[in-house]
């Protein structure tokens, strides 16, 4: 988790918060939180790094639409994020 950029690290948290999410619910989510448009140049790269590292399943949908899902691997490296986030910050 360390090597991911803070964009990243948002897909990432962003996808294991929804139900196997398609691209563009992810961009919706990201388009919320950041109050900018998310473009999908910048979008679906980072969302093939996560892929390529292993933190998140590609699936298809159909022939025009993929889904998301975190792995397993993708799970503790969150968990392990927040213990460390933790140390540094009171949870109150």
């Amino acid at each position: 988790m360390y090597d991911l950029t803070g964009f990243q690290r948002d897909l990432l948290y962003t996808v294991a918060g929804q139900d196997d999410p398609h691209g563009l619910a992810v961009k919706d989510e990201l388009e919320e939180y950041y109050e900018t448009e998310v473009h999908h140049g910048r979008l679906y790269p980072n969302l093939d790094t996560l892929v390529d590292k292993g933190l998140v399943e590609k699936g298809q949908e159909d022939r025009r639409t993929n889904f998301y899902s975190v792995t397993r691997r993708g799970t503790r490296e969150i968990e392990a994020r927040r213990e460390w986030e933790n140390q540094y910050i009171d949870g109150s």
